[in-house]
């Protein structure tokens, strides 16, 4: 019995402990738009895995600069020959080096250092260091272009978040007038001065509202969620939101957003680096096919032992120079020189599709830019007149002369036109988010 009972207390002891916030506590966040995309750049594993990327491109431009550089080696080794050429000993004797610096010896210890050096590779090293340059633009580019896609996802749900607050709103005002409609004609109709059809119909209208207004907080839990998830937070942490769902108009210029969308777009400077890249990849390509020079030089000790060999006996050194010019490879460098061209072709038609692309979602956005306006302006003024034609209505009802229908009627547009509005300002605030991602704007 005692065992049961100390299982128990741990238990309660451990629901306490979770209660008190110890055990998996969460945190309250409350974010404006800039804080949120802020956090997301800092925790999304996409953006940190692209910036390493850039890292790796940096190191690599290090490595197509070594092609300049000479090759500096220091080295040792050992040999032991079964047999190597005996001259006769006097000569030996004449001779200002020991012969075995130039004959070898039975146990053959050499100490060296030599460098080496390409005067000329066909183009290939500076090709290769052009591209590599280019490649770092790239990467950087791809990081910006991975930050435009995270920055308009962010906004994407940090507004449908606010519009789902505003959707959940309207919506509990609207089942509570509602109710409150249904109590008053309730009365009314205990009192005698209201027909059992419209408390039926007020009744009616109360249990069409209750499921709007489940889906309005169900769709508030799931944003918050995909929001969060963005973010890098963790799914039982409280968020709150510091901004409000309103817009300022913005000055329309088509062809302006398109002169800085061909600039900035991180997708058009991307195709555009790709023709760069396409270019020089074909200078690399022929290089394999073009002359071949290189320089070295070496100095050495060699001795038939360790202890006699840093001596002027003993040394020894040489230099040349290289020079080849390939006469048939095979077609080797024609097919890359093909394959390389190809490449180039395919970049220039991707950027000349790009473009294309682009025009079309830059007047895309306008066009979503006038209609969100147009729909904000046309709702915003008829939110008071249909305030007021509930207010009438409801009035009307109360002094017999308008009907239960008339409210219900009333109630269900007035809560229309602000749903109207409220999507209206939503859709402008993407649009402009849409406009601000294809022009390469960053976000500040």
């Amino acid at each position: 019995m005692s065992k049961y009972f100390g299982t128990i207390l741990i238990g309660i002891q451990l629901l306490f402990v979770a209660a008190s916030g110890v055990y998996g506590e969460n945190e309250s966040v409350s974010l404006s738009l800039n804080d949120a995309v802020n956090l997301a750049f800092t925790n999304n594993k996409d953006i940190q895995v692209q910036e390493e990327e850039v890292e790796i491109a940096k190191a690599n431009i290090l490595g197509a600069r070594s092609g300049y550089l000479p090759r500096l080696n220091v080295g040792y080794s050992y040999t032991r020959n079964g047999a190597v050429l005996a001259l006769p000993s006097q000569a030996e004797i004449d001779m200002y080096k020991d012969l075995g610096v130039f004959t070898g010896y039975d146990n053959d210890n050499q100490v060296n250092l030599s460098i080496r050096e390409s005067i000329y590779d066909g183009g290939f090293s500076i090709a290769s260091a052009k591209q590599s340059r280019i490649k770092l633009t790239i990467q950087e580019e791809t990081l910006r272009f991975e930050k435009s896609y995270i920055e308009f996802e962010v906004k994407r749900l940090y507004y449908g978040l606010l519009l789902a607050y505003e959707t959940r709103r309207i919506t509990e005002d609207l089942l509570k007038q509602a109710e409150s409609h249904y109590e008053d004609v309730k009365n009314k109709f205990d009192q005698g001065t209201s027909s059992r059809f419209d408390v039926l119909q007020s009744k009616v209208q109360v249990s069409k509202i209750m499921p709007e207004l489940v889906r309005a907080k169900n769709a508030v839990d799931l944003i918050s969620s995909d929001l969060k998830k963005i973010l890098g937070l963790k799914m039982n942490d409280f968020l709150a939101l510091k901004d409000n769902l309103s817009y300022e108009t913005a000055e329309i210029n088509e062809e302006e957003f398109l002169r800085k969308a061909y600039a900035n777009n991180p997708e058009v400077v991307l195709k555009t680096l790709g023709i760069d890249a396409g270019n020089v990849g074909i200078s690399m390509a022929r290089a394999s096919g073009r002359l071949q020079v290189d320089a070295s030089a070496a100095y050495y000790y060699r001795s038939d032992g360790i202890g006699d060999m840093f001596n002027e006996r003993h040394n020894n050194w040489n230099a040349g120079i290289t020079v080849t010019m390939p006469l048939f490879d095979g077609f080797s460098t024609k097919a890359k020189v093909d394959e390389a061209k190809a490449k180039y072709e395919q970049a220039v038609l991707n950027k000349e599709d790009i473009n294309d692309r682009i025009a079309v979602d830059i007047r895309k956005a306008c066009l979503d830019l006038l209609e969100a306006e147009a729909i904000i302006k046309s709702q915003r003024d008829s939110v008071e007149e249909a305030k007021e034609s509930l207010r009438i209505s409801e009035i009307s009802y109360e002094n017999g002369e308008g009907t239960n229908l008339d409210i219900l009627d009333a109630q269900v547009s007035l809560s229309q036109i602000e749903k109207n509005l409220s999507e209206g300002i939503y859709d402008y605030l993407m649009a402009k988010a849409y406009l601000d991602k294809t022009m390469g704007k960053a976000f500040d």
